[in-house]
């Protein structure tokens, strides 16, 4: 089933998208940066988005309780850019409550400081940048096509990690994410499910304000997975989601094992906490896009069942050994071998393909060796699952956050 899925997007991800050009409007963006304890990263990023070739630009650094530098690095970016990067420092009790929070409590402030004051809603395109992202410096100039479409919500660009070349989990990472987005995001354009990320998802004002609560509250969930509950309801409430494979925002890639588990365990159980909302999505949502959209947020579930089938492979394989030495002829045929390798490793001639034409002078063949090896780093999401689950059972929502080098 899960291969004749990802077999159908990948034909669907291949057709070419078109997109019409209107009237060029004056839009408004502006840079939301979430922070905690991020004065590693935050320099950096805030550089990218001060040096971007557009007009009407500002960043809001959210500060959510920083116990490092992360606030004097912002505010001296607030004197370098005056009116461009601004700061707002929430503090305890009421920070770190989430990146959902954050990010509610910086659409508040700029109402409330009248940032936004004289600008039409439907021009103001919000971005969600993470601290350590670093944005194109085309982005703004790929992105705004999008928004011609009056019904445009959401546009999701790609991911890539910015220090790829720093070992083979980086490499692996960065190879994830292309694939996520030239492969699936792509297909789901034409399928009316496109997902936001958490970095580098741009949105439309007025579609966050249709997703606020009646005691108002702000577009963000608590969820651990704020950005994939974000897109859904983004969708529920007839919106289009894009996706943009002309540019890119580029993240540090985790280069510890136990941290990018601990990570992705987190998504897992954003994912898990997501099963909320099944009824929306039966309600609300298209059918085409809705059968898509139940079936990724089936995955953590497969993932859980999937991960079982390596184990009772073994199983087999350990008791034909058995039976061979007791019978005293090999009772393990080719087979044995033939048979997972086409069921295991045929996406990886696929994947290489996609990986090679996006990273330039690695070459076609290195690409294909490095995705037999990314179907194995596939694994993590195994432990992953599990420890997510164990997290879900045992009541434990606080937020994993992935520390920076």
């Amino acid at each position: 089933m899960a291969g004749i899925y990802n077999t159908s997007l990948f034909l669907i991800s291949r057709r070419r998208f078109r997109r019409s050009r209107g009237p060029r409007e004056q839009r408004c963006y502006v840079f939301l940066l979430a922070c905690l304890n991020e004065e590693k990263v935050l320099a950096e990023s805030l550089a990218r988005i001060t040096a971007l070739p557009a007009r009407n630009t500002l960043a809001l650094v959210i500060d959510d309780a920083s116990d490092d530098r992360t606030a004097d690095i912002a505010r001296a970016a607030c004197a370098a850019h005056p009116g461009t990067v601004h700061l707002l420092q929430r503090q305890l009790p009421n920070a770190r409550k989430g990146k959902g929070a954050a990010l509610n409590a910086g659409i508040a402030h700029l109402r409330s400081s009248g940032l936004l004051d004289g600008r039409d809603p439907r021009d103001v395109i919000v971005c969600v940048v993470d601290a350590d992202g670093r944005l194109d410096p085309h982005v703004v100039q790929a992105v705004d096509p999008y928004f011609d479409n009056p019904r445009t919500g959401g546009t999701q660009i790609g991911v890539r990690m910015y220090n790829r070349h720093k070992g083979l989990l980086a490499r692996l990472q960065d190879m994830e994410f292309v694939i996520y987005g030239d492969i699936f995001q792509s297909a789901r354009r034409y399928i009316g499910s496109v997902g936001m990320g958490g970095n580098g998802q741009f949105m439309r004002l007025a579609a966050l304000d249709t997703l606020l609560g009646p005691d108002g509250s702000g577009p963000w969930s608590d969820s651990l997975t704020e950005d994939l509950d974000l897109g859904v309801r983004l969708i529920a409430r007839g919106w289009t989601n894009q996706h943009c494979t002309s540019a890119a925002v580029s993240q540090q890639a985790v280069l510890d094992v136990r941290r990018l588990v601990r990570q992705r365990s987190r998504w897992f159980q954003g994912h898990l906490q997501s099963a909320g909302l099944v009824p929306l999505i039966v309600k609300e949502v298209p059918t085409r896009a809705a059968v898509d959209l139940l079936y990724h947020l089936s995955s953590p579930v497969l993932i859980l069942l999937t991960s079982l089938l390596p184990v009772s492979f073994l199983v087999a394989v350990a008791g034909t050994a058995v039976g061979s030495i007791e019978a005293g002829r090999p009772l393990i045929s080719p087979m044995w071998v033939v048979g997972p390798y086409v069921l295991s490793f045929t996406a990886a001639y696929v994947y290489g393909w996609v990986y090679s034409r996006r990273e330039q002078g690695l070459g076609l063949v290195r690409a294909v060796l490095l995705s037999h090896v990314f179907i194995f780093y596939g694994y993590i999401w195994f432990a992953a699952g599990w420890w997510g689950l164990w997290r879900m059972i045992t009541g434990k929502r606080t937020w994993l956050k992935t520390a920076r080098t």
